[in-house]
């Protein structure tokens, strides 16, 4: 029992601080990768401040005061800062806590699930990418290849070393099968109506789920991807949220089924 508590608390504690990183960043990544885009040669103009996952140290955006390393502990200097910045008392946004706190739970579910080992922390880095890739894609309609493409190689080679529970070719084709399907729908909805559906990350996102999940969890994907993304999308006009063009980011809910089908498998009712 005691180990048991001890091995959650650990990962709790771990998933706060990773969940941190990750505020980083999904804030910091679409602003490095928006800069080599501007400067495809990688010429930085000289007199650039170096900018980067590590560097600035993380600082208010309001006010940019540098944060004390008390003011940077995960989720409890939100709690303590009751919410606002200690020097200029502007509100600091419900997400970063928010991302802190998932991530925690997340990595508790894992070590629960599989104990402290490798297994769980292959599936707590699986989470946590996830994390990462649904906050951007629903602030920049991206999914960066950085963290796509890792993800599929990395759930492929779990798959090998036996830390996934799901065989090497069902891992194979899982990949393969997932970013193939949205790929044919993309093309066929593009020669019909002549508009892009879908951003090409969508499909390197949903082979790396069908890397990490195998190629029978794909329709239950699908399925609860397209679900929630309604579900979303009618939340979103309700509030008036919703783009002009009526599009949303389909990443976020391809996460929320990958997370779903992790934690509770594929769709009893579905048989394939």
């Amino acid at each position: 029992m005691n180990d048991s508590v001890l091995a959650l608390g650990l990962a709790a504690l771990l998933g706060l601080m990773i969940g941190s990183f990750l505020n980083v960043v999904i804030h910091r990544l679409p602003l490095m990768l928006q800069a080599q885009w501007d400067a495809p040669l990688g010429d930085a103009p000289p007199d650039a401040s170096p900018f980067n996952l590590a560097v600035p140290r993380s600082h208010c955006p309001h006010c940019q005061h540098a944060l004390a390393w008390h003011e940077n502990m995960p989720l409890l200097s939100f709690l303590r800062l009751r919410g606002r910045c200690a020097h200029c008392q502007a509100p600091i946004g419900w997400r970063y806590p928010a991302i802190e706190l998932v991530t925690s739970v997340l990595f508790m579910w894992a070590a629960a699930e599989h104990g402290l080992g490798l297994q769980a922390l292959a599936w707590a880095g699986f989470s946590a990418a996830l994390v990462a890739l649904a906050a951007i894609d629903a602030d920049t309609r991206l999914l960066p290849d950085a963290i796509t493409q890792p993800l599929a190689w990395a759930g492929l080679l779990a798959a090998s070393l036996g830390l996934t529970g799901i065989d090497l070719n069902e891992a194979l084709w899982g990949a393969a099968s997932g970013y193939l399907f949205l790929w044919t729908v993309y093309w066929l909805f593009k020669a019909v109506t002549g508009k892009e559906g879908m951003g090409q990350g969508d499909f390197k996102l949903l082979g790396a789920l069908g890397a990490w999940l195998g190629w029978p969890a794909l329709l239950s994907l699908i399925l609860i991807a397209s679900f929630s993304g309604v579900i979303g999308g009618l939340w979103l006009k309700w509030r008036g949220q919703l783009d002009d063009n009526g599009q949303l980011a389909f990443g976020p809910f391809l996460v929320v089924a990958g997370l779903w089908v992790m934690a509770f498998g594929p769709l009893p009712w579905i048989l394939i």
